[in-house]
């Protein structure tokens, strides 16, 4: 388990750097003020895959990540203020061009298993992008037309 943490540890922190950067140059929040809100994200990620290997179950990790950072942030949480303001400073889609782009990588290198599922997957794929998509769209328009906004 050690192994893990010393890996998830060292991910994380590229994670969080590269997030940084691009928190930096795509949004102009200095690094410097982002950074306590990285390390509090990158502190809740560590909990929750902790919590993943510890507690016995088929839960997956991202479930115990969500948990922990949705407590840590409730209003009634003491300390919640501070957690909400720093990380208010990381912009979420600074956080996930690196994990998309890993995940583009990960699929790259194993293109010889995305192919053995065959054309009904790249349809199916294809199916459920589109249509998240389209409900963001709509979801959007409404919450936007509703507001006065558009």
């Amino acid at each position: 388990m050690l192994k893990n943490l010393q890996e998830w540890i060292l991910l994380l922190g590229i994670f969080g750097v590269v997030a940084l950067l691009g928190n930096w140059i795509g949004y102009e929040v200095v690094a410097v003020d982002a950074i306590p809100g990285m390390l509090i994200l990158i502190g809740i990620c560590l909990v929750g895959l902790l919590l993943g290997e510890i507690i016995p179950g088929s839960i997956p990790s991202v479930a115990y990540v969500a948990i922990v950072g949705v407590l840590l942030s409730m209003p009634w949480m003491p300390g919640s203020d501070v957690v909400v303001t720093y990380t208010n400073e990381v912009n979420l889609l600074a956080l996930a061009t690196p994990i998309l782009a890993y995940a583009g990588i990960a699929i790259g290198r194993s293109w010889t298993d995305f192919v053995k599922l065959g054309w009904r997957s790249i349809v199916v794929a294809m199916c459920v992008m589109i249509g998240t998509f389209l409900g963001s769209a709509l979801i959007a328009e409404v919450i936007l037309n509703f507001q006065g906004i558009i």
